[in-house]
C-alpha cells in the first residue's frame, strides 16, 4: 500500500517562503512520477506541480515560477519549494502519484496571512 507523510507546512506572511517535503513509502519509488495537490476551503482539490521519473516538471500554470518540485530518489522523497507566497496559495497540500492514483495522506497546512 502506498502511502504518503506530508510535512512542512504552517503559517506565513505574505511574500514569504516554505519547502514541503513528502516521504513515500509502499512503492519502488524510482520508476515512478510524483505529484503535489492543494485543497483550499471549500474547494476542489487541485494539480500543483508533478515531476517524472527523469525530472521534468509540470506546474499549474499560475504557480510558475514561484513553486519549484523536486525529488531525491535516495530519500524516497519529493519537495515543494513555495515562494512569493499569497493568501490565495492557503490550502492543504497533499503528495500523491502522477496520475493522483493512490489513497491520499493527511497533507500539510499552508496558510499564508498577515
Amino acid at each position: 500500500q502506498v502511502q504518503f507523510v506530508e510535512s512542512g507546512g504552517g503559517l506565513v506572511q505574505p511574500g514569504g517562503s516554505l519547502r514541503l517535503s513528502c516521504t513515500v513509502s509502499g512503492i519502488n519509488f524510482m520508476p515512478n512520477g510524483w505529484g503535489w495537490y492543494r485543497q483550499a476551503p471549500g474547494k476542489q482539490r487541485e494539480f500543483v506541480a508533478r515531476i517524472s521519473v527523469g525530472g521534468s516538471t509540470n506546474y499549474l500554470d499560475s504557480l510558475k515560477g514561484r513553486f519549484a518540485v523536486s525529488r531525491d530518489n535516495v530519500k524516497r522523497m519529493v519537495y515543494l519549494q513555495m515562494n512569493r507566497l499569497k493568501p490565495e496559495d492557503t490550502a492543504v497540500y497533499y503528495c500523491n502519484g502522477w496520475s493522483r492514483q493512490y489513497d491520499w495522506g493527511q497533507g500539510t497546512q499552508v496558510t499564508v496571512s498577515s
